[in-house]
């Protein structure tokens, strides 16, 4: 598959990717890359009746993602989803290839702290952030396709 955007957003399927990031990239097809997504049925049922039409809707857990990612035979452009930066990384280190790596939006819970206007991260967070800055991938910080990016790395001080 050829990625056309990884995105990390914890609300995975929403108005910002359907309306926004799909017709932008004009992709085939999305694969959510989530443990937790793809052992809830209803989640993905869910998420693929607001799918546009003729775009298809693969939820996978990361492993299985990742093996579909890799498919040479499979020439397909895709968005990839993922609810967290550890589960980008656990991509990237199964073997995907990405250049660069769109966060959207990691919303607030206890222990996070404020990045970027919807970007909230734990320490696990920005440490898988770092470690995917380490391979030379960009990370950019982005709600819809015609918003400023904004560079993460600078953000969380540079490489450690």
């Amino acid at each position: 598959m050829e990625i056309a955007l990884l995105r990390i957003d914890d609300r995975l399927i929403h108005g910002q990717v359907v309306i926004g990031w799909i017709p932008h990239l004009g992709v085939e097809a999305v694969v959510v890359a989530s443990d937790a997504a793809a052992a809830d049925e209803t989640q993905s049922a869910l998420m693929g009746m607001a799918m546009p039409e003729g775009v298809e809707l693969l939820v996978r857990g990361v492993a299985q993602a990742a093996a579909a990612l890799r498919r040479p035979d499979d020439r397909r452009r895709v968005l990839v989803l993922v609810p967290g930066p550890l589960e980008a990384r656990r991509l990237v280190e199964s073997g995907v290839a990405v250049g660069s790596i769109n966060v959207g939006g990691l919303h607030y819970t206890a222990g996070r702290v404020q990045l970027g206007k919807a970007i909230f991260l734990s320490a696990q967070d920005t440490e898988a952030l770092r470690a995917l800055s380490g391979r030379g991938i960009a990370l950019e910080g982005r709600a819809l396709p015609e918003d400023a990016a904004i560079d993460l790395l600078e953000m969380l001080g540079g490489a450690s």
